[in-house]
């Protein structure tokens, strides 16, 4: 068995019940279990790695609990730079169509070196087209390499452009084709003990692009096996207007109808919702992924967080995908959250407490975690450093945590994730970011190339 001390840091952040803030604290871990927190000196001494966070920050990691990890790939795109949702779903579908295994492998490390350097240690991902030879178990596989904690969704679009969906149709799947690779997924990779690295959960995309038959399908199938379930819900006035089209009622009622509410049930977005929606959401024990970046790049609007959290609905945040964002950093999203809600609601609106709870104890609770978010014994052992001692936090002494929050988002000096170092010195440990950017940046000229001359089909 391993042991890890890290000791002395500036201010150690628990986010326990009591929100206790430790000066001069530190963390004994033994494998990947938190054995003891508290001040340095009633810690034990000795270790198999030491680590001094003197000047540092040291808080629990931040989860991230939506993501599009293959639209890396597709960033900034000058054809999608100034449109809303649907003419931007409707451009990049032709290009995301030219997805390979490579593509989505690729794009994952990307994304996820992106996250963990940004503090993240736990994150979901929705990888919902599946064209070509790409499988989830390429980001799988990704994610495996860098050592984060994952919850990958197996994602799926069956209703396409001849049947009234939004998405083309070469790159939907049949129904049956779709519940068969979730089944094989479940049964070869979701991990439901404690402590699990990799939790599946089942993710049609969104009511515009998937049949109301699928939907009911994977409530089945996860709840047979303990999955969460997730889609997009509420982001734009369009998919309203869909909603009410098409199915004769706003995009909430929709998932109420279908069965999708509950504490194992969470939405991207939930923009556009109403007093009585937030209360169902409440009641049922709902969750919610907040995206303040990709709300407002796509000009979707903006969440009503402060009602959510006042209702008691849960609510963790996300960074949402890289070609709606356009980066892939949570603490930038942290900061965002918090300013968002003070533009209409004024500077009280949220505090840097609350959001950086959104990005630790709600995004557990949104992904039914229990062994993380916090800094506790018995808790996983996921937790990050930040200096200090930076020309961004220059004269922010006097609330460190608050400076995190309010001052420009930084990377992580130290990160561990299930107890082994994975950010050390502010660098990951053992992978080469420059040729995988490299690599990345070649497969992003050939798909907008390819998929830029089949825009349209």
């Amino acid at each position: 068995m391993s042991t890890l001390l890290v000791k002395n840091a500036a201010l150690l952040v628990t986010m326990n019940e009591e929100r206790r803030r430790i000066k001069d604290g530190g963390i004994f871990v033994r494998d990947n279990v938190i054995e003891a927190v508290g001040p340095t000196g009633d810690l034990p001494q000795e270790a198999d790695r030491v680590i001094v966070a003197s000047g540092m920050i040291v808080l629990p990691g931040l989860v991230n609990t939506h993501h599009h990890l293959y639209q890396t790939l597709t960033r900034v795109l000058p054809a999608v730079q100034d449109v809303e949702l649907f003419d931007w779903l409707r451009t990049l579908y032709p290009i995301w169509a030219e997805l390979t295994g490579e593509a989505v492998y690729v794009s994952a490390l990307v994304g996820l070196a992106e996250l963990i350097l940004s503090g993240c240690t736990t994150t979901s991902d929705h990888l919902y087209l599946f064209p070509n030879d790409a499988l989830l178990d390429d980001e799988i596989r990704a994610a495996r390499e860098l050592g984060i904690r994952f919850h990958p969704c197996r994602g799926s679009m069956s209703l396409g452009r001849s049947q009234g969906g939004l998405p083309p149709d070469r790159v939907v799947q049949s129904e049956s084709a779709i519940l068969a690779d979730c089944q094989r997924v479940i049964e070869k990779y979701h991990d439901p003990a404690p402590y699990s690295m990799c939790r599946l959960i089942l993710a049609p995309c969104s009511p515009f692009s998937v049949t109301p038959e699928l939907m009911r399908e994977s409530v089945i199938l996860a709840r047979q096996h303990g999955l969460h379930l997730h889609t997009h819900v509420a982001e734009t006035l369009d998919e309203e207007s869909f909603c009410l089209g098409k199915f004769g009622c706003r995009p909430v009622e929709y998932m109420e109808k279908l069965g999708w509410v509950g504490p194992d049930v969470f939405y991207a977005h939930a923009i556009h919702l109403n007093e009585e929606e937030i209360q169902l959401l409440a009641e049922t024990g709902t969750g919610v992924a907040h995206c303040p970046s990709s709300n407002m790049r796509l000009g979707s609007g903006i969440a009503p967080i402060r009602e959510m959290l006042d209702a008691g609905v849960k609510v963790g945040l996300a960074v949402d995908g890289s070609a709606s964002n356009d980066s892939s950093h949570l603490l930038a999203e942290a900061r965002l959250a918090m300013l968002l809600q003070r533009v209409q609601k004024g500077a009280g609106a949220l505090s840097a407490q609350e959001a950086l709870e959104m990005a630790t104890l709600g995004g557990a609770s949104v992904l039914g975690r229990d062994d993380i978010g916090s800094l506790e014994v018995g808790q996983a052992a996921d937790f990050i450093a930040i200096s200090l001692n930076r020309l961004e936090y220059a004269g922010a002494w006097h609330d460190p945590l608050a400076a995190l929050i309010f001052c420009t988002p930084v990377n992580v000096a130290l990160s561990v994730i299930n107890g082994r170092i994975v950010v050390d010195g502010g660098c990951l440990v053992d992978f080469d970011l420059e040729d995988i950017v490299a690599r990345h940046n070649r497969i992003s000229r050939q798909m907008v190339e390819r998929g830029g001359s089949n825009e349209g089909s």
